[in-house]
């Protein structure tokens, strides 16, 4: 598809500013989560859950979304698809993104498992649930950089 340059960089632009925003509630739900459950007043709780819904639909959603659009007149436009097809960096980043989509999803439900019980799981496991994003993160921006031949 022919499409001007610029339209092309003004899409990637965005592409990157809709992923900076959903790492960063990707990051920040979850630590959240880690003092929504070391929290023991009512209050607290309350405060946590909608901080919890107002990052979760507010910005993770839109952000999500946002990246899964700008990603797809990439690849088209830019016929990514076509010239990385036999590739293996790009499956496997693509493969990441979806697992990133399966932990967005797995937040909007342990958010409604924290507002039924707080202590649901320990601070700890959400401290380590936080990691995920952290290490897929560093997995793509190297794919996508380096393009390792495998």
């Amino acid at each position: 598809m022919d499409v001007p340059s610029e339209a092309f960089l003004w899409v990637k632009a965005l592409h990157i500013i809709a992923v900076v925003c959903w790492f960063a509630a990707l990051f920040y739900l979850p630590r959240l989560f880690v003092y929504h459950a070391m929290s023991d007043d009512d209050i607290s709780h309350q405060r946590f859950q909608v901080m919890e819904r107002k990052l979760y639909r507010g910005i993770m959603w839109p952000s999500l979304i946002a990246t899964l659009i700008t990603a797809h007149f990439l690849v088209d436009w830019g016929d990514a698809f076509y010239h990385y097809h036999t590739a293996i960096w790009f499956y496997l980043k693509v493969s990441l993104v979806g697992i990133l989509i399966i932990y967005h999803l797995f937040c909007g439900y342990y958010r409604k498992k924290l507002i039924e019980n707080a202590h649901y799981k320990s601070h700890k496991f959400w401290r380590f649930f936080n990691e995920l994003p952290t290490l897929i993160l560093f997995a793509c921006v190297i794919l996508v950089v380096v393009k390792p031949q495998f």
